[in-house]
């Protein structure tokens, strides 16, 4: 579990296909926390961190991962949103992030608004029963508050701090995003159906 506060940006040293999925190299100061077969929230997808060191750690993505995310268009040099696994006595900052990616946005429009910039994300039509204004959603392992819905797509605004420590200071229109709604929404809808 992990709570879509991200603790480094990291940099792609390789992206390398592998067997119909692909294997990742990423280079992170974090990395020297990790142990082998630790979780690790990539640009907010869960994966398994394999041979770490004291500079990098690499991760297989499994064809699954390459269909459901938008981790197979990285490529070297590429940045990357980074959080370790929560430990139970840590503190929950932001909200519950499975790592589970819901689905791909695509940024649709940028703007300033005086000190934090706003992004508007075009949202998939499934998901959009789920996203409400003033709740969370993870956009690339980021968590982040509904500022606004607007048909299909929902905006968020970034505060100078969220810019300065995750790769959303450079979202420009046309950028697809991995997006995990609130579990929480998930469950009570599928409690609510039973009833």
């Amino acid at each position: 579990m992990f709570t879509g506060l991200v603790q480094d940006l990291g940099r792609v040293l390789e992206a390398a296909p592998r067997d119909g999925g692909a294997r990742l190299r990423i280079a992170t100061g974090c990395a020297a926390e990790l142990a082998e077969g630790d979780s690790v929230l990539v640009n907010g997808v869960c994966l398994t961190a394999l041979a770490p060191s004291s500079r990098e750690f690499a991760a297989d993505l499994s064809a699954e991962t390459l269909a459901r995310s938008s981790l197979g268009a990285l490529a070297t040099g590429a940045s990357v949103n980074l959080e370790l696994a929560l430990r139970p006595a840590d503190r929950l900052g932001g909200h519950i992030v499975q790592g589970h990616v819901d689905g791909v946005g695509t940024v649709t429009e940028v703007r300033e608004a005086g000190l934090s910039r706003e992004l508007r994300i075009g949202l998939p039509p499934p998901l959009a029963r789920y996203v409400v204004e003033k709740g969370s959603i993870a956009v690339d392992g980021v968590s982040l508050t509904v500022a606004g819905l607007d048909g299909e797509a929902f905006w968020v605004s970034l505060i100078p701090e969220t810019l300065e420590r995750t790769n959303l200071t450079d979202a420009v229109p046309g950028r697809r995003v991995n997006l995990e709604v609130d579990v929480i929404a998930k469950y009570v809808e599928k409690l609510v159906d039973r009833a």
